[in-house]
């Protein structure tokens, strides 16, 4: 039998799956990275606290650093479409410290949403199953913490599964989840705007134009404040990158998937919004949206005035949408560390490719047993640290975003201003990106530094929200560091396996990887 000499002049990729995603799919998967019906559960009530009337119009200018930042990503995966997407391109624009730095916030948004989708996904499967299994006298498995975490658990362990299985098995449940997502919010503005029209709604509100204004908000702490929770429901479309070895043209779908991502997802926010609006109002009492009781969770509190018997429907939907979003972040966040590996910033087995589901199998199952060990430690050390980690996650968001912006303006920083698409693309709006995201990183620092600010009190004086997303970044300072002084890691650290001439979809070294039983690379 003969075999096919290996040309180490050509490069082969990473040994993903290579040609699976369309458009479409490359988009749905962006589309369920942002868990949109959770992220509306989770933000709406508390937007509106911020700024009253002007939600919408927060959410319109919060898409407005993404829309940038999506111009970036699209730019620089023209050029270099890997799959380690800020990493990658941090190191090529800034060198290996930069680079790694970048590719940790990615791991570090990651790992701690998967805890919070987790345990989001377990209250709201054992909600429905009080809901109509169990009396209004008995205890609610809802908040049984112990039950919830176990359910939570499970449900990333399968997604680490699917995950593990392949991208096409993944798209396939993506496509049924983000359906079943889509129609619920459909269903919720229908019912919503119905109510209106038919005088039935609790707080019936005419639309206004000047919802829509932006020079209305009447605080800047509390412009500020909506700003940043909306960039958080935007934050996800990048996984359309991530997975761009991945897809049928590398160069050109997964940038087209993450602006066509921001774009239906800026529709459906400010349609929700204002849906909800005209249908509940902005009181402070019953369900009115400034009512700070049903901040946390406005779809629950208004289920079934809105939907009646159907009220299960928005439950079903915001636990589909956690479950959906699970399996689509440990995607990036595995293949970040796939491609870290492979330049040889991390141990060389964060590299191992399934042979037959070509999948990144040892980073996929790490990062679901790492986000598994994060969920239930810090849920039996406190839950309020838990939740102090959540709160802490846009620092992770805006920080390796912007690194990509400043990547994007570095790297193709010789043609910038030859042409008005390179002047407008490759500087003006990944420049303006990054800078707003570094206002929003330096803001909510200082805004978290308070004692004051989230649940868990702090050390030292320092709020605890701000020890844990500063400590997390520092904390992947530490891990670089420690690498540094690994052999292996020297010629990543000294520039040679991953600089701006270094080949786009670099491939595997021979040397590295042993050959299995079918001749093949294990």
């Amino acid at each position: 039998m003969s075999t096919t000499p290996i040309d180490l002049e050509r490069p082969a990729g990473k040994g993903l799956a290579a040609g699976t995603l369309g458009l479409w799919g490359s988009t749905v998967i962006g589309l369920a990275s942002t868990a949109p019906v959770y992220s509306l559960v989770a933000t709406l009530g508390f937007v509106v606290l911020a700024v009253g009337a002007q939600a919408p119009i927060a959410f319109v200018i919060a898409f407005v650093p993404m829309l940038f930042i999506a111009f970036a990503y699209r730019e620089l995966n023209n050029a270099v479409p890997d799959c380690g997407t800020t990493f990658t391109w941090g190191t090529k624009a800034f060198g290996p410290w930069v680079g790694w730095l970048g590719g940790w916030g990615v791991a570090v948004a990651g790992m701690v949403v998967l805890a919070n989708l987790a345990q989001i996904a377990g209250i709201y499967f054992w909600a429905l199953v009080d809901g109509i299994v169990r009396s209004p006298d008995e205890a609610l498995l809802a908040d049984n913490v112990s039950v919830v975490t176990a359910t939570g658990v499970v449900f990333i362990a399968a997604m680490t599964w699917v995950s593990w299985r392949g991208v096409e098995i993944g798209e396939r449940i993506q496509n049924v989840l983000l359906a079943i997502q889509y129609a619920a919010l459909a269903l919720f503005v229908v019912a919503a705007l119905w109510h209106f029209f038919a005088g039935s709604a609790p707080d019936a509100t005419p639309f206004d134009w000047s919802w829509f204004n932006p020079f209305a908000f009447t605080e800047w702490s509390g412009f500020i404040e909506a700003i940043l929770l909306a960039l958080f429901i935007y934050w996800g479309w990048d996984t359309c990158l991530a997975l761009n070895e991945e897809t049928k043209d590398p160069k050109r779908i997964p940038g087209r998937a993450a602006l066509l991502t921001t774009v239906i997802l800026l529709v459906t926010y400010v349609g929700v919004t204002v849906a909800a609006m005209m249908y509940a109002g902005l009181g402070d009492s019953g369900t009115g949206l400034g009512n700070e009781a049903n901040a946390d969770d406005f779809f629950l509190a208004i289920k079934d005035g809105l939907l009646g018997p159907l009220g299960w429907v928005l439950v079903v939907s915001v636990m589909i949408s956690a479950i959906s979003s699970t399996q689509t972040t440990i995607l990036p966040t595995a293949r970040g560390t796939l491609a870290m590996a492979a330049y040889k910033a991390l141990p060389r087995r964060f590299a191992t490719v399934h042979p037959r589901y070509k999948t990144p199998s040892f980073s996929t199952i790490v990062m679901g047993v790492v986000a598994i060990v994060y969920y239930v430690g810090m849920t039996l050390i406190s839950d309020n640290i838990l939740q102090d980690s959540i709160l802490s996650l846009g620092l992770a968001i805006a920080f390796y975003y912007g690194i990509t912006g400043y990547a994007c303006v570095w790297y193709f920083r010789r043609e910038l201003f030859t042409s008005p698409r390179n002047f407008f693309y490759k500087f003006l709006f990944p420049l303006l990106g990054a800078l707003m995201l570094t206002y929003a990183f330096v803001q909510s620092a200082i805004d978290m530094y308070d004692l004051d600010y989230g649940y868990g009190g702090g050390l030292w004086g320092i709020g605890s929200t701000f020890l844990m997303g500063i400590g997390a970044l520092a904390f992947g300072v530490l891990l670089m560091f420690l690498w540094f002084f690994f052999p292996r890691a020297k010629p990543f650290f000294r520039g040679e396996s991953l600089n701006r001439e270094t080949p786009v979809l670099v491939p595997e070294d021979p040397a590295d990887f042993s050959r299995s039983i079918d001749g093949g690379l294990a």
